[in-house]
Formats: C-alpha cells, structure tokens, sequence
C-alpha cells in the first residue's frame, strides 16, 4: 500500500466513523486535494488488496474491510526473564491486523527468548486480548507476584508450561498463570 492509498484509506475510515456513512469520491477528493479520478484509482488498488469493498453505482457506496486504527501499546513484555509488568501508553499505527469485534493491544518486547519465532528484541506483539489459550500459541502469561512473559503455553501434567523460543533458555513451568492475551502479529520497526 502506497502512503496515497492509506491517506484515502484512513479518511474514509475516519469519514464513516464520524458519520455513519461513507464519504463520496468528491469529498475524498475535495479533503485530499486530489481529482476524483486519482481516488478512484486508489479505491481500485485497496479493493485489489482487499482493504476495501466498494458497492458499484453508489455515491457512498465504500465499506472498509480492514482496520487502520492506532493500537495502544501498553507496555513493555519480556521475552526472556520475566519482568514486572508495567504500563507505557503509546500507540502502534497497524493495519489489517484486527478482526472487528475483539479487542486488542501491543506491547514492546525487551529480550531474546523468542527469537527462534522471529520475535527480536525491540519488536512489538499485537495481542489479541483473552483469558485463555490453545496448547502452543504464544501468549502474554502474568505470574504470581505480577510478573508478564512472552512465551508459548503448554499444558502438561496438571502444571503449564511456559516454553521460550530459544534453546538457551529452560522453560518456566508453574501451576497457575493470568493469560492476558494471545499473539496475534509481530511489527519491527526498521
């Protein structure tokens, strides 16, 4: 997607939300300043990579198929030793990423325990907020004492096992954990 393309994405999105409807190919074109036939060739390129659907011979007739919405990233998540867990309001710019009706964050991952799942330090998780997991998803895990790591969750034997994605590390295995949410993305910023 071109930044031309996700400008008009993000104005129609933002249109429909404000308004309940969906601008016409003259507003995007009056707001943008740019010709109407220039949004139409955009349209046509986001509907190919299917950002979104656009209803023939109707003047408001754009639906938005994927999300450009600013994430929260809410903190910080250790990919490695575990690590308090903290609160560090900022926002992550992502699209396409999010199904409606969930709810989502990011966190900043601080470590390597996951790099043998491409996860660096440095990189950002999107989370799919939920109090549960399937056996080898990766998840953000609390801890007793309030302690959040990022690892995958096996359940084993009565106990769960938190299984980091590096062969230099041992596992965390406990008894009990708050699963905050399931990995959804990963972002690197380059």
């Amino acid at each position: 997607m071109t930044p031309k393309q996700l400008e008009v994405l993000r104005y129609v999105e933002d249109f429909t939300q404000r308004n309940g409807y969906s601008p016409t190919l003259q507003e995007v074109a009056d707001h943008l300043k740019i010709t109407k036939v220039t949004v139409l060739s955009h349209l046509r390129q986001l509907e190919k990579a299917r950002h979104v659907k656009r209803s023939y011979y109707r003047r408001r007739g754009i639906e938005i198929l994927t999300s450009t919405r600013r994430l929260p990233v809410t903190g910080r998540i250790a990919a490695g030793r575990p690590i308090e867990a903290i609160v560090h309001p900022d926002e992550l710019d992502v699209l396409g990423v999010m199904k409606p009706g969930k709810e989502y964050f990011a966190l900043e991952v601080r470590g390597n325990s996951m790099i043998e799942d491409h996860i660096r330090d440095g990189d950002y998780v999107i989370v799919e907020r939920t109090p549960s997991a399937r056996s080898g998803e990766t998840v953000v895990a609390l801890l007793d004492g309030g302690e959040a790591t990022l690892k995958r969750f096996y359940r084993e034997n009565g106990r769960i096992r938190l299984q980091p994605a590096n062969g230099t590390m041992d596992p965390i295995l406990v008894d009990k954990v708050d699963i905050q949410g399931v990995v959804v993305g990963v972002f690197r910023k380059l």
